[in-house]
């Protein structure tokens, strides 16, 4: 009988560099992560073809509407793959992916992943699979299945890339949007965690030509190194967001998500044509994180207002009679919350304004004023 070490010898396929042994060990690693996300929704096991979820929770919807999203993590996965640190890169991933659709007012239901790697490390996987499925519980998705693909010879043997996609349920007179919002609606800023995952091509070409490694301390940031703060998981504002929304009614007219674009772009897409709103930037301190990698970069703070959130990661707009009770539910939730503007229409004031993004012809937003001294960390509520 033929050796285990010799039949791994003579089968092609691992001569090529895949190793499906590694990804089935990968699969075994990360089950009790996986079923960890499952409801009674959720039919089958792990490792199948597809998976299955149960959609009959949606009939009690009158007119339910399905929201979809799909995204990945962007480079900041190559400070990860630096430091041999994969057990948060799965939560940026739910952050960018789930964070989407709550922006419609819609729940979610499901999520799948995707991740491409040059080497099959069944512990690296399992960690990032980890990471989802911590991030999926956060936000109440279930993680139904995924894929892992070896692709040796397009990677190298420690790259990888990640994305998902998920599925959220929405009352169709529910959904949340520009067709909302009323001129006088009160603009709250929800703060952010830190970089999240945007903007790191910036921050790594910074890094770069600093000459610092990412293992490297961070003198301003304690006994942090620089990957440590680099690596900081994405806020999660799903179930807090969902919370505010059922306990204030309809309140909340628009949500807007601060990915890439910055804070002006992404909320100048959720406002209706004939709007604008100033930012008063003197509400709030971008985190030291942001201050430290301009002055690193020899950057002027605002001139990197397009590529980083500043410490906004998410923007709701709502009805000024209940902006004070919004914002105190979602500061009880653990996410400080302020007041950054008030959307008006009429004739707009000379400027330099966002006018609409990513193809949505909206309203137009500016950031006025200098920056205050009010910093809002993780610990704020």
């Amino acid at each position: 009988m033929a050796s285990p070490s010799s039949e791994a010898a003579a089968n092609p396929y691992a001569q090529a560099g895949v190793d499906t042994a590694a990804g089935d060990l990968a699969v075994e690693l990360m089950k009790s992560a996986v079923r960890r996300t499952h409801g009674p929704e959720v039919l089958g096991g792990v490792g199948g073809f597809a998976g299955l979820f149960d959609a009959s929770a949606i009939r009690e919807y009158r007119r339910p509407l399905l929201a979809t999203s799909t995204d990945g993590v962007g480079t900041k996965v190559a400070i990860a793959q630096a430091i041999d640190k994969h057990d948060t890169i799965g939560i940026d991933l739910v952050g960018m992916v789930v964070d989407d659709i709550v922006v419609v007012g819609a729940k979610p239901l499901f999520m799948t992943d995707y991740i491409a790697c040059g080497k099959v490390v069944p512990e690296r996987i399992a960690d990032i699979v980890a990471g989802i499925a911590h991030g999926c519980s956060e936000t109440g998705t279930a993680l139904v299945g995924g894929e892992t693909a070896e692709h040796p010879g397009l990677l190298g043997p420690a790259d990888y890339d990640v994305a998902g996609a998920a599925t959220g349920v929405v009352e169709a007179d529910a959904v949340l949007g520009a067709e909302r919002v009323r001129p006088g609606d009160v603009v709250l800023a929800l703060a952010s965690s830190g970089l999240h995952s945007n903007g790191y091509s910036l921050v790594r070409h910074i890094v770069s030509g600093a000459g610092l490694q990412y293992g490297d301390r961070a003198a301003d940031f304690g006994d942090a190194t620089w990957g440590d703060v680099l690596l900081e998981p994405t806020r999660l504002y799903t179930r807090p967001l969902l919370d505010a929304i059922a306990e204030t009614g309809d309140a909340v007219h628009a949500l807007s998500h601060v990915t890439g674009g910055g804070i002006a772009a992404n909320v100048a897409r959720v406002l209706p044509q004939g709007t604008w709103v100033d930012i008063d930037r003197s509400t709030w301190a971008p985190p030291a994180v942001f201050q430290v990698l301009a002055d690193l970069g020899d950057l002027d703070l605002a001139a990197t207002e397009g590529t980083w959130n500043l410490g906004v990661g998410f923007v709701a707009v709502v009805a000024a009679d209940r902006a004070e009770q919004t914002a105190s539910a979602l500061t009880r939730s653990g996410i400080a919350t302020w007041q950054i503007g008030v959307v008006e229409d009429g004739e707009r004031p000379e400027g330099d304004y966002e006018q609409g993004a990513k193809g949505v012809d909206g309203g137009a937003v500016r950031l006025v004023g200098a920056f205050g001294d009010a910093v809002f960390t993780n610990r704020d509520a």
